[in-house]
């Protein structure tokens, strides 16, 4: 019995001794600026299907079924905590209208500023550039948003992107984002939010190539309590990769306007 717990303690001992060594070694590779900060430079891209749909879904067809397989909707798995969104009773059914006039009505068909946090996980890829304050940079509709690390400011008038304002909290970058005017979507399903969003996000480094992010919504105007989404972004390191432009406005003038022309 003695020599059995002795050899129990030896394999905890040793299970232990790798499992700290194996997180001051994630921890130490992790790119630090100057003043200590983890250092979120690059280029990064969501890889998840949240922008179909942050839920839960199977494969489904597209809005445009003369197109076939093209626009289908891959199966995901959602990245809403809990694998719901808690709507109120009149929000859910506006969803519901939402997704029967997705085609025309998502505002990313119509090139509009994608809003936070869906900018995040658009299909496209993003670039961060930090230095005293930090400069978000989507290739989307060459959108972009900077986080303001000072004292705080309030924010002037409701926007698309509205107002960020960054802290770090230990070697988490925590934005508070307010100001959003609730046009934007959350995703190509329907879900959405109204210009009472608020919206706390959460970047965490967890090596030199990756970013758990996780964003918290409280809208009480839509949701019937705050609730939150988690996704992972991925560092674009591909020799020579640069972030292109996407200006989609001349793609959305026949859907914006074409019933103008026609008549």
């Amino acid at each position: 019995m003695i020599r059995r717990m002795f050899a129990v303690t030896g394999v905890m001992i040793v299970w232990l001794g790798n499992s700290l060594a194996s997180g001051q070694t994630a921890a130490a590779k992790i790119p630090r600026m100057t003043d200590g900060k983890p250092n979120l430079n690059g280029i990064w891209e969501s890889l998840s299907t949240a922008n179909w749909d942050l839920q839960d879904h199977s494969a489904y067809a597209g809005p445009m079924w003369e197109m076939g397989a093209i626009t289908a909707v891959p199966a995901g798995q959602g990245v809403a905590e809990g694998g719901s969104i808690p709507y109120l009773p009149a929000a859910a059914e506006k969803r519901k209208q939402n997704f029967a006039n997705r085609r025309s009505s998502d505002p990313e068909a119509k090139c509009y500023l994608p809003g936070i946090p869906r900018a995040t996980y658009l299909p496209y890829p993003f670039q961060i550039v930090q230095s005293k304050d930090i400069l978000f940079v989507y290739e989307y509709a060459t959108a972009n948003r900077e986080v303001n690390m000072g004292k705080p400011r309030e924010a002037g008038a409701d926007s698309w992107m509205g107002t960020s304002n960054g802290r770090w909290e230990g070697a988490t970058l925590v934005v508070d984002v307010t100001g959003l005017n609730g046009k934007a979507w959350l995703d190509r399903a329907g879900d959405f939010s109204s210009d009472g969003l608020h919206v706390v996000e959460r970047y965490t480094l967890t090596d030199p190539d990756h970013i758990a992010y996780e964003a918290t919504m409280e809208d009480p105007k839509v949701f019937a309590r705050p609730w939150k989404i988690h996704l992972t972004l991925y560092r674009r390191v591909e020799k020579g990769f640069q972030l292109l432009e996407f200006k989609c406005i001349p793609f959305a003038e026949e859907l914006l306007y074409g019933e103008f022309r026609k008549h």
